[in-house]
């Protein structure tokens, strides 16, 4: 858990840091292939490719495909048909597809994973519930997409893991995770790129080197480690705190308005989950002990 804090403590910043200085100024397909890329050359260097599962390495690529590479190519163009509210509207869904995806993997089925995670959406929808104008249909499916392989991509790394433990440190081969994102930010940028809008301030390279290095590189590693020392309901609720974290860190900082009524409310229900979540945990495993007793 303190490492899932950790990081959704990183990403509040990193959404204020991205709305102030690259959002609308910097091309979207070029601030993905930097992030990528910073995380990449700092894992490249600890980086084996022997003496692994291939099936384990094949994986993380593709983990880093659909993570890094779909998620956020989807991520930011819904920004082009969406308005804010929108944006962080439809991404409180995550916690749905990571419960459902880990179980299917997992073949089986935890009701009350997936009832908690339905709190934890219901904390985020509170928060950030605005009226919907306008043709935000495209955006939508984009957000949806954004959210099922940002979900896939995380419980792919914490299922394999599991399924192929090793005694190489997860910093030895977790650069295949950004490798396998740079095959899909790479051709993006290539083919859609626009070199009119490349970074011209400081700042603006400032923001990019930080979202490399902490946002992506350190936070997906610490992400990825703390997704294997909790359940999937744990995961699944933490993919939603981002969202009151984000809003305080936005109020504090850039003074933007905020329902603080409504963010102390739906942190309480996001906060609940958690002990919703705990207490399926409990009860499953009295009635597995009743079982076997049986």
């Amino acid at each position: 858990m303190p490492y899932l804090i950790l990081v959704t403590i990183v990403w509040a910043f990193s959404f204020s840091l991205i709305g102030q200085y690259l959002a609308g100024k910097v091309d979207s397909d070029f601030a993905v292939l930097m992030r990528v890329a910073i995380a990449a050359l700092v894992f490249i260097p600890f980086t084996r490719w022997r003496n692994l599962p291939w099936r384990l390495l094949g994986g993380f690529w593709l983990a880093g495909a659909l993570q890094f590479g779909v998620t956020y190519l989807c991520l930011y163009r819904s920004f082009t048909v969406l308005t804010v509210p929108e944006v962080l509207l439809f991404t409180v869904l995550t916690p749905i597809y990571v419960t459902l995806l880990d179980d299917g993997l997992a073949k089986r089925f935890n009701p009350w994973a997936l009832v908690a995670a339905g709190v934890a959406v219901t904390g985020g929808i509170i928060i950030r519930f605005h009226k919907i104008e306008g043709d935000y249909l495209i955006g939508f499916l984009l957000l949806q997409v954004a959210n099922a392989t940002f979900a896939a991509g995380q419980v792919l790394c914490r299922q394999l893991l599991a399924k192929y433990p090793t005694d190489v440190p997860l910093h030895n081969f977790f650069g295949h995770f950004f490798l396998g994102a740079l095959v899909l930010a790479l051709p993006s940028f290539l083919l859609f790129g626009d070199l009119a809008k490349l970074p011209q301030t400081t700042a603006q390279w400032g923001v990019l080197v930080w979202m490399g290095l902490f946002a992506t590189a350190l936070g997906m590693y610490w992400w990825v480690k703390g997704s294997t020392l909790v359940d999937a309901g744990t995961l699944a609720i933490m993919n939603e705190l981002h969202v009151p974290a984000g809003l305080i860190v936005n109020l504090l900082i850039w003074n933007r308005d905020a329902n603080l009524e409504k963010l102390a409310l739906g942190g309480a229900v996001i906060l609940a989950s958690l002990w919703v979540n705990r207490l399926g945990r409990k009860l499953g495993r009295r009635m597995n002990r009743a079982g076997a007793a049986g």
